[in-house]
């Protein structure tokens, strides 16, 4: 019975931690400091009050946050979609591959000539350094999401640049001999996982949506754990052969994001309710390997904030005006998205691999990489909302729905399709009698800030209404009224 108590009190401590990490939201609304920010400095102050914690071993931190990163990544794509990546994949490439190599030169640079460190444990750190998180911005906007272009780079870029961060890191410690060695084998070691990674991705997710259209299951609750199975076997099948398995599963959410299938938006819902779990585990683990007391002896709190400081206000602007002077956008959309490149559980992640590795200076990249993360999360983090304001980027308010109006089917609906209009598209502002619809196209339902309107010909619509049509036609000629494309 002792060994009951025991472990009852475990799960009650681990219940109260939970509830007052999803209650941190709340605080990080009032605040603007991003919740990931309480998980990641709570943990490493627990570590110093309670040092029974330090007995978690940074393999069994790495496998935690590798399934949480899985996850995220998976729900990352699934959000994305591939209606929204196909026009921008090129820009997304270019930002996430390019600017992670970029990113991470000129942090090597800096760490060898500010810092001292050997030109190999800098590169590390600048690789390490290098991946964005986006979740921590849409964690401090709130219920405002981000439209147009920046909206689609941003997590664009940060489900190309984890895989490609990890890739190229494990290219680097992989390596052994003179600099044109170590260059050519990192290289090799790289395109190979970027092939790999994605070839299987893709076929993964054809797969899985093969098996979301056509074979049925017994239960409702099963279709979700057969997509989070799925996820996890992409993963897995593109790392057994030595591809990127990050890349993987965020090749194949994206495919599936857009995939009309029984039970779809339970999916949905399921791995968003994971995908945030799963940030909360991972800056929480993570933050379990950090004692905040060896900072001051080893200096990293001046390291870390000059690292910081140095590529929030000019490695990331410089790195982002080069890969973005030819992109059609607003003065004010590339200055965000050169603020906006914040830093979470990958950087973190792979300064651990680091320290795995029994590199040189490892404990001391590791505790530099921690001061940069928090520095990004909580000053950068904090200054989104404002920053946005500033540079006047496209935004809408996303109000909580907790009422959903739903008809079950026992088969799929055909000619039923959803938009969400566009501002600036062809429906924004116009009456539905004026809409070329055609003969066999008619809109049953029109909800606006979460309410239904009685639809008429004379119903003008406006930017975010969620429209539902019913459509003989082809859905993609309809779907030019409701959307915008990059000019």
């Amino acid at each position: 019975m002792e060994g009951t108590w025991s472990f009852g009190l475990a799960i009650l401590v681990v219940a109260l931690a939970g509830t007052a990490a999803v209650a941190s939201n709340r605080l990080s609304e009032r605040t603007r400091v991003p919740a990931p920010a309480f998980f990641l400095v709570v943990a490493a102050v627990a570590v110093d009050v309670f040092p029974g914690l330090r007995e978690l071993s940074t393999a069994t931190v790495q496998d935690v946050v590798t399934v949480a990163l899985v996850v995220l990544l998976f729900q990352g794509g699934m959000d994305l979609g591939w209606r929204r990546f196909r026009p921008e994949a090129r820009a997304i490439l270019v930002i996430g591959v390019l600017g992670t190599f970029a990113t991470a030169g000129l942090l090597a640079v800096a760490a060898h000539t500010l810092l001292g460190l050997d030109w190999r444990p800098a590169l590390l750190l600048g690789t390490a350094l290098a991946p964005t998180d986006p979740a921590v911005v849409f964690s401090v906007l709130g219920r405002r999401r981000i439209t147009g272009r920046a909206g689609v780079l941003l997590p664009g870029e940060s489900g190309a640049n984890d895989p490609v961060g990890i890739a190229l890191m494990a290219g680097l410690l992989g390596s052994s001999g003179g600099a044109l060695g170590t260059a050519g084998h990192t290289a090799v070691l790289f395109v190979q996982e970027m092939v790999v990674g994605a070839v299987l991705g893709a076929a993964g997710g054809w797969a899985l949506k093969w098996l979301m259209r056509r074979v049925a299951l017994p239960a409702e609750g099963l279709y979700p754990l057969r997509t989070l199975a799925g996820a996890f076997a992409v993963y897995g099948l593109a790392t057994v052969a030595h591809g990127s398995g990050f890349l993987a599963v965020f090749v194949a959410g994206i495919l599936l994001g857009d995939v009309r299938a029984p039970y779809k938006r339970e999916i949905e819902r399921f791995h968003t309710a994971l995908g945030s779990l799963g940030e909360v585990v991972a800056f929480a683990v993570l933050g379990l390997t950090v004692p905040l007391w060896t900072f001051t002896a080893e200096g990293a709190w001046q390291d870390g904030l000059i690292l910081a400081v140095l590529l929030a206000l000019v490695v990331r602007p410089v790195v982002m005006a080069v890969l973005l002077w030819r992109m059609r956008m607003s003065l004010g959309e590339r200055a965000f998205l050169a603020f906006t490149g914040l830093k979470g559980a990958v950087p973190v992640l792979l300064g651990s691999y680091v320290v795995s590795s029994q590199v040189a200076d490892a404990d001391r990249l590791y505790d530099i990489v921690f001061v940069v993360v928090v520095f990004s999360v909580v000053v950068q983090g904090s200054l989104v909302p404002t920053v946005a304001r500033w540079c006047r980027v496209p935004m809408r308010s996303v109000e909580l729905e907790p009422w959903a109006l739903g008809v079950r089917l026992r088969d799929r609906p055909e000619g039923v399709v959803r938009h969400v209009v566009a501002e600036g598209s062809p429906a924004d502002g116009a009456a539905i009698e004026e809409l070329d619809l055609g003969e066999d196209t008619w809109i049953s339902l029109v909800v606006r800030e979460g309410r239904l309107l009685a639809v008429s010909g004379s119903t003008r619509l406006r930017r975010d209404d969620e429209i539902l049509l019913l459509t003989g036609d082809d859905d993609e000629t309809c779907a030019r009224l409701f959307t915008t494309h990059p000019t």
